[in-house]
């Protein structure tokens, strides 16, 4: 039987590098392409704010293509959902029928997605739904993968956890009230080493700035 062609939603972050991952591994699939949103001016990953060259490097060591999909800052829903429409519209035409998102159990975020890509004419898989977040923290950290933790929201996480490594140390300090694998927006990260890389990417930490209410680490290669 014919393995099904997939395209996958790429945050450059563990949520994303897991479902990746786990659709490896099944081995009933093909991915076909990562899928990123970028902001054109500052050039870089949409909400995580880290650079486009990274992210290209990802996709390089994982040995896919990756799609950029291009918004202009402060781009609304509409905007975001015409420049993806616009970046996965060869796939489609092709016969890609699916798209794949590291989404853990915000229900109303698959709703939007399943919705979103049904006007597109696709369905959206869920690799890792309703996995315990607990458990899965650890794993992606005792399987091999590295993270650094690129965003914060400091409403709930403390600024100085910004440019820290996603590791169990991190894990261990993190209020009770933060989710461990950050799927409420309480922070983000970028993923430099796997089991999915063929080699770590070699990255330097930057400035940490405070921006529209969320600090951001500044990630370079090197």
């Amino acid at each position: 039987m014919a393995k099904q062609r997939v395209l996958v939603g790429w945050s450059g972050g563990k949520d994303s590098a897991l479902a990746v991952w786990k659709l490896l591994n099944e081995g009933r699939c093909e991915i076909v392409a990562l899928v990123s949103t970028i902001t054109e001016g500052y050039r870089r990953l949409s909400m995580h704010g880290v650079r486009v060259e990274l992210i290209r490097m990802q996709a390089e060591r994982i040995g896919l293509p990756l799609v950029e999909s291009l918004i202009p800052p402060n781009a609304n829903n509409a905007i975001y959902e015409a420049a993806l429409e616009a970046a996965i519209k060869p796939f489609v035409a092709a016969g890609v029928k699916k798209m794949a998102f590291g989404d853990l159990f915000l229900e109303d975020i698959r709703k939007y997605r399943e919705g979103l890509l049904d006007r597109f004419g696709m369905e959206a898989l869920f690799p890792i739904w309703n996995e315990d977040t607990q458990q899965l923290s650890r794993e992606f950290i005792q399987s091999g993968f590295r993270a650094v933790v690129v965003c914060i929201d400091p409403r709930h996480v403390k600024a100085d956890f910004c440019g820290r490594e996603y590791d169990l140390d991190f894990l261990e300090e993190l209020p009770e009230t933060v989710d461990p694998c950050g799927e409420r927006g309480e922070f983000h990260t970028f993923v430099y080493a796997g089991p999915i890389f063929r080699e770590p990417i070699g990255i330097r930490r930057g400035c940490v700035v405070l921006r529209e209410g969320f600090y951001f680490c500044d990630l370079l290669p090197g």
